[in-house]
């Protein structure tokens, strides 16, 4: 009580009046009605209105030629709108850091989201689509009928995405421009895990509860217990409620915070007058609000995204210039290139922006796209709601006359002919509203917005609205009944047309690149990953199937990046362990000033001894990168002591200026004798690439097992979408790259693997029963085959091993065949076709059958038992499976 808290700080005068002062300083109110935009400086005698429009206007002989009545019409409209919510500066501050991007060979996108849909927009260069050409609307970004802060989104090169910060910070002051925070949240998946955690669940099956979990977008715990397997499960098992309570609990609540990945907030006034900030380390300053709030108060959010795709083709395009002297605008390449469509309609995707997962490349093979118009509902298309409703099935068979256009009512059909009829867009319904309904586009976006809500009172008052519009402009009510409905039902599925435009352009764009520069943009590629061996294996193989050779790396040949050579592609000195950026920079200098090196002592000799030490000399030579001089790999690791002692001296003796007795400079060692010793296995030559640069470069370790790898599964697919093949059985070979033993809580031996096939790798578990069965089979460097279960889930993806066993069996030495027949398998059909196969296969290594449904083990007669070929596990295993047999 008050009481009590004077007479314990009765000894410090003043103490509780000034608690009262403090905590009335404290009383801060919010002014959500305000906005605090930055104020754009422009040329004296010109408002932001009159510059505004000038610099529109400027910009109209070089992209449409001359001033059409419509263009005019709508550009007056858009200034209009923009100018009576205030909005000039913003444009104008945007106009701004673009045009600095431009001019200082940072990439820009054409633009995402709702602002390819103004004209403004693409006047003033902020994005690069025509909305007037892609039918793309302005109230789908800016809506006079409701006014709301512009979101105008940005791509740049993402290597170079803070220079453009950089630039706002200096124009604005650092104390005015922010990054923002974010908060992550105990969303539903990882809420179920944390609680599980705690409440020591077994690991195993609180990942497959949280799997159970559908993983979209908004789910939350409530929502997914609407499910009927999930709710059977959590009323049936005490456990399962126990960690559902919990987790509805702690859902949504913050779990910790980083920095926005592109937000940047610009304030008229320093920021901490408006909001709290904190130092983000090398980030500058980041709002201890988040973009939700900051909007809320009236400061302007700009979204700076990082998009790795510009920065490939940045590169494909410096890479194009410098090997073959073109100069490629990719703004005005033609847009219905049949080598770009092509590609796509091969399945040819790997490197194509957007487009690489395997779900995505087959709908584009199904699309076959002829132009880049084509590509626009791609985006719209490839999502949950379209793919399960079967839209995506209907527009296809509509766009390939397997089935009939159709439309409710004639004045659709300009509306939705580029899409066959279906409504796919926002926009279109939009624009179905203002045309039938006779809605303003302000008052369609209004009810656009109603409908993807679902809020029945609002629908309704709608509903009424548009079947009078529709009556006064001569339509039946029952038409408009049913367009009204099926509105409704499209506006959930409806997509951004003016984001999908945007986003199809990329693609092209770099469909366009691979097709007819494929070594310049594949060596961009890689570059981009060249710390992502995942990713790096994929490409590379990619290349192999163009016939494009990927060279190893060479001291007289690499750049810092992968470089092009011919038709062939150079890997990079970057990707090489423990040389660096300043050793890179010294020995590409030095090379390009004074030419190749000769040999070892030479490269000793002229690069500053300072960046060349033992460590940096012995991962040249393990890496390939010496190979070009006449020594071989183990001589020039016996010798390159010697020549890094011989180079240091050297320079150490310019730099000093030593003299001999005769006033010259001692005479410098050029001669290190050569050892007379072998070169390294082949074997030990690619343990040493894999070691220095990730991969095998003069060979690989499958390369004698391309016939017991057909027809296996390839572990590149689980690069781009593993969860498609979550809980999927499937059967690889591969190399068993690192091995960790572990003891389970029964003091029982499991391991975990890593392998890899010619595609990609994968970590394999191999629980104890598994282990204990093939252990003298899991070692690293061991070559083996599995067969085992998808486990992928958001935080990525693992196999879970059912057997595993050599690849490559000596059949000769063969003791015993085990013929697995699995449930799936266990058939009278299948019975008589394995009879009929060891009738005829002549042979005598005992033979067992074991058959899983029955948990049964049968011992076959000696005229059944047969020795082991290819032939022979070929046939069985076209029977009974992939992995089948196991010769032991």
């Amino acid at each position: 009580s008050g009481d009590e808290m004077a007479q314990l700080f009765s000894h410090i005068p003043g103490a509780m009046e000034n608690t009262l002062k403090i905590a009335d300083r404290c009383n801060v109110e919010f002014n959500f009605d305000e906005h605090h935009l930055p104020h754009f400086d422009v040329p004296e005698g010109e408002t932001s209105k009159t510059y505004l429009r000038k610099v529109c206007e400027r910009e109209i002989p070089r992209l449409y030629g001359e001033t059409s009545e419509e263009l005019q019409k709508r550009l007056d409209y858009e200034l209009d709108v923009i100018g009576t919510m205030g909005f000039e500066d913003y444009f104008l501050i945007v106009w701004d850091y673009v045009r600095y991007a431009r001019e200082h060979d940072i990439l820009v996108g054409p633009g995402r989201g709702s602002a390819a849909g103004s004209v403004v927009a693409y006047l003033l260069g902020i994005t690069g689509l025509d909305p007037l050409k892609y039918d793309l609307l302005f109230e789908r970004f800016l809506n006079p009928e409701r006014v709301s802060m512009p979101d105008i989104d940005i791509d740049f090169c993402y290597e170079k995405r803070g220079k453009a910060i950089e630039y706002v910070t200096r124009k604005y002051g650092q104390e005015r421009v922010s990054q923002i925070i974010t908060f992550g949240t105990e969303a539903a998946r990882a809420v179920i895990r944390d609680v599980g955690r705690v409440l020591d669940l077994p690991l195993a099956e609180v990942n497959r509860i949280a799997k159970m979990i559908p993983n979209e977008l908004g789910i939350t715990l409530d929502k997914a217990l609407q499910g009927k397997e999930l709710k059977a499960l959590y009323e049936a098992d005490p456990n399962v409620k126990e960690l559902f309570d919990f987790g509805k609990k702690l859902e949504g609540i913050a779990r910790n915070s980083s920095t926005h990945a592109a937000g940047v907030v610009i304030s008229a006034d320093p920021l901490d007058d408006h909001v709290p900030v904190q130092n983000a380390n090398d980030e500058g300053f980041v709002t201890q609000y988040d973009k939700d709030n900051i909007e809320e108060l009236g400061l302007l959010k700009m979204d700076f995204l990082g998009l790795r795709t510009l920065t490939v083709m940045g590169d494909a395009l410096k890479l194009i210039k410098a090997n073959r002297g073109i100069d490629l605008d990719l703004d005005a390449i033609p847009l219905d290139d049949k080598a770009a469509c092509d590609i796509l309609t091969k399945g040819d995707t790997s490197g194509v922006f957007q487009l690489e997962s395997e779900g995505i490349t087959k709908l584009v093979m199904d699309l076959k796209p002829e132009h880049f118009e084509d590509l626009i509902p791609l985006v719209a298309l490839y999502r949950p709601g379209p793919l399960g409703s079967g839209m995506v099935a209907d527009f296809i068979d509509r766009r390939h006359g397997k089935k009939e256009v159709t439309y409710l009512h004639p004045i659709l059909e300009p509306i939705l002919k580029d899409t066959f009829g279906v409504i796919l867009y926002q926009e279109q319904v939009m624009q179905i509203a203002s045309a039938m309904g006779g809605f303003s586009l302000g008052q369609a976006d209004l009810m656009r917005r109603a409908m993807g809500k679902k809020k029945e009172s609002v629908l309704k008052a709608q509903r009424e609205s548009f079947i009078q519009g529709s009556i006064n402009n001569g339509i039946e009510e029952s038409i408009a009944n049913e367009v009204f409905d099926l509105l409704v039902y499209f506006a959930g599925y409806g997509f951004n047309k003016s984001h999908s435009a945007a986003y199809a352009y990329i693609a092209y764009q770099t469909a366009y690149l691979k097709a007819h520069y494929f070594p310049e943009f594949m060596a961009a590629t890689m570059t981009s990953f060249m710390q992502n061996m995942q990713k790096l294996t994929y490409y590379i193989n990619a290349c192999k199937k163009h016939n494009v050779k990927v060279l190893g790396p060479d001291i007289n040949y690499s750049e810092r990046s992968f470089a092009v050579q011919g038709n062939a592609i150079r890997f990079g000195l970057g990707g090489i362990k423990n040389v660096g950026d300043n050793a890179i920079d010294r020995l590409i200098r030095e090379r390009n000033e004074h030419g190749l090196y000769t040999d070892i002592v030479d490269f000793c000799k002229r690069v500053d001894n300072k960046v060349v030490n033992k460590r940096l000399l012995e991962s040249l030579i393990r890496c390939g990168a010496m190979d070009g001089f006449k020594e071989n790999r183990n001589q020039l690791l016996h010798m390159y002591e010697s020549a890094q002692a011989v180079g240091a001296k050297e320079q150490k003796d310019a730099a000093m200026g030593t003299m001999s007795l005769f006033g010259d400079i001692e005479e410098s060692v050029d001669f290190i004798p050569v050892p007379n010793v072998e070169d390294l296995s082949e074997d030990d030559k690619l343990k040493d690439e894999k070691e220095y640069t990730g991969f095998y470069i003069t060979g690989h370790p499958l390369q004698g097992y391309a016939k017991e790898l057909e027809g296996l599964f390839e572990l590149g697919a689980l690069v781009e979408n593993p969860e498609q093949y979550d809980g999927q059985t499937i059967t690889f070979g591969g190399l068993i790259e690192n091995k960790t033993d572990r003891m389970t809580r029964r003091n029982e031996v499991m391991s975990i693997l890593r392998i890899e096939d010619y595609s990609g790798a994968a970590n394999v578990v191999a629980f104890p029963k598994v282990f204990s069965q093939s252990q003298q089979f899991l070692a690293v460097d061991m070559i083996v085959k599995v067969k085992g279960r998808v486990d992928a889930d958001e935080k990525g993806v693992q196999i879970i091993a059912d057997r595993i066993m050599p690849l490559k069996v000596n059949y000769s030495q063969a003791k015993h065949v085990a013929i697995h027949i699995y449930s799936q398998y266990d058939t009278p059909e299948n019975s008589e076709a394995l009879k009929r196969v060891l009738v005829n296969t002549s042979g005598s290594v005992p033979t067992s059958l074991y058959l899983h449904r029955q948990r049964k083990r049968i011992n076959l007669p000696p005229n059944m038992c047969f020795d082991p070929s290819d032939e022979s596990i070929k046939a069985i295993e076209g029977i009974l499976g992939d992995g089948s047999v196991e010769v032991q």
